[in-house]
């Protein structure tokens, strides 16, 4: 959703380092560029103007180090004070050992109240506590089925009341009842939404909050809702004291400027956030990883964190061995990019990737849904020698395949060509040999890479942005 401050920023941050000493005047349209970008991303306007006062203070201040270029300098006062921005250090959750938690979700309907509380129970469920989902929304039945589908997917009990005669308080104190008795040590409460913000539904919270005494209780914002977010965070944060809140959709393609605003405005920190509508995509939120993304700095520790959740260790070790010895087959292939997919999707990783957000020819790096069948369907319709083995796939066999898979002999040749090109990029980077670098040598040969395959990745290392000294 950052793509274009990514690109924007990059932008600033290469003028930048293209001078060779900065003055009062460089550093000046350097800030209204910013201002610009923050503004075209729907950023509020005093969180706009009070993050450019501060790094123009400091810019033009005492802060120049002799061991940086007063460019790269800029550039980290931007890198701090846009962590600031987003909250500082960060917050997580605080459990008491064997004490019991009690969270309560607010927020307009359509917000994703009911998905994120399925998504933080998988997350806290698979830190190692109980859960249970109680369903406070007695105005829509469908609320409640809902949150009964999603509690069964994660394997968490949803307790309900139905919707005839009876209060949310009433739901939240006999679910935790139900809890104490069956052991329950968290206690996650969906409350009803509305369409707008009335009257009737901040007394109904206020009620909850005061007779339930739950501690977070947090409001749920979509990202996608642009200023009106903050408008909503600001009426809520008055009215409950929310203890923070949970931004939904930030995987989306919006400007982003909700994220940025809602700590700024409400003073309460971020959480978590949504980064895909699958129940595992709950990240805690990172002021700093998230600052590095926005900037275009990319955001590693997530990357590896992402990886270490997803991929097998034994796995990856016979899969570098594989490559090293140039066995790497249509079988492997299918394997990692699923493995890929899990983890968000090559586009998605690429965002975390230093200097790679803002590429234009990454963004149609993620496999659709529909690609990945299709990709799978080829695969699958080969014979084991085949995957194997593809140098074997003549004309009559791509016919075959193309048959078997519902597909037509160009889809099969992009795959194979594709293929191709990943094993050979792979095996240069598993000998140490990318970018034109001194390879291991493999079978007693040093890994070669084609001239296209060469020209390909130079072009890419020509599009990243000069280094911004981070």
């Amino acid at each position: 959703m950052f793509e274009n401050l990514q690109t924007r920023f990059q932008t600033i941050f290469r003028n930048l380092t293209g001078r060779g000493r900065l003055d009062e005047k460089a550093i000046k349209d350097a800030l209204r560029e910013v201002r610009l970008a923050f503004l075209e991303a729907d950023v509020n306007y005093k969180a706009t103007k009070d993050f450019c006062d501060r790094i123009e203070k400091r810019a033009l201040g005492v802060e120049i180090l002799r061991s940086l270029t007063p460019a790269q300098q800029v550039i980290k006062i931007v890198k701090e004070e846009m962590v600031e921005l987003l909250g500082g250090t960060g917050e997580k959750l605080v459990f008491s050992p064997g004490g019991e938690m009690r969270i309560m979700l607010v927020g307009l309907q359509g917000s994703g109240k009911t998905t994120t509380a399925a998504k933080l129970a998988k997350r806290l469920k698979a830190e190692g506590r109980k859960p249970l989902l109680c369903a406070g929304d007695i105005y829509r039945p469908a609320a409640i089925q809902q949150l009964e589908v999603v509690g069964a997917q994660v394997g968490v009990p949803v307790f309900q009341m139905g919707t005839e005669d009876i209060e949310p308080l009433d739901i939240a104190n006999y679910g935790t009842i139900k809890a104490r008795k069956e052991g329950y040590d968290t206690i996650i409460l969906d409350t009803a939404g509305r369409l707008h913000i009335d009257e009737e539904m901040m007394e109904e919270v206020q009620e909850v909050k005061e007779g339930w005494n739950p501690t977070p209780h947090f409001m749920v914002i979509d990202s996608m809702v642009g200023q009106d977010a903050v408008n909503q965070a600001q009426h809520f944060n008055e009215g409950l004291a929310i203890t923070g809140t949970i931004l939904t959709k930030l995987d989306s393609d919006t400007r982003g400027g909700a994220a940025i605003s809602v700590r700024y405005v409400t003073g309460r920190p971020i959480y978590f956030a949504g980064m895909g509508e699958k129940l595992d995509d709950l990240d805690y939120f990172y002021p700093d990883r998230m600052a590095s993304r926005i900037l275009g700095m990319g955001d590693v520790l997530t990357l590896i964190e992402k990886a270490q959740q997803t991929i097998d260790e034994e796995e990856a070790q016979r899969l570098q061995e594989k490559l090293l010895k140039q066995t790497f087959t249509l079988s492997d292939f299918l394997n990692q990019i699923r493995q890929v997919n899990k983890m968000g999707g090559l586009g998605s990783l690429m965002q975390m990737l230093p200097g790679m957000g803002g590429l234009d020819t990454l963004k149609k790096a993620t496999l659709s849904e529909d690609e990945m069948k299709t990709t799978e369907a080829i695969i699958l319709s080969m014979t084991v020698a085949e995957r194997e083995n593809p140098n074997q796939i003549n004309s009559s066999r791509k016919r075959r395949i193309a048959r078997g898979s519902g597909t037509n002999m160009q889809k099969v040749n992009r795959l194979l060509k594709q293929f191709v090109q990943t094993k050979e990029m792979m095996g240069m980077m598993a000998g140490g040999g990318a970018l034109g670098g001194k390879g291991k040598k493999i079978g007693g040969k040093k890994p070669k890479m084609s001239k296209k395959m060469m020209k390909k990745m130079m072009k890419m290392k020509s599009m990243l942005p000069d280094d911004i000294g981070m």
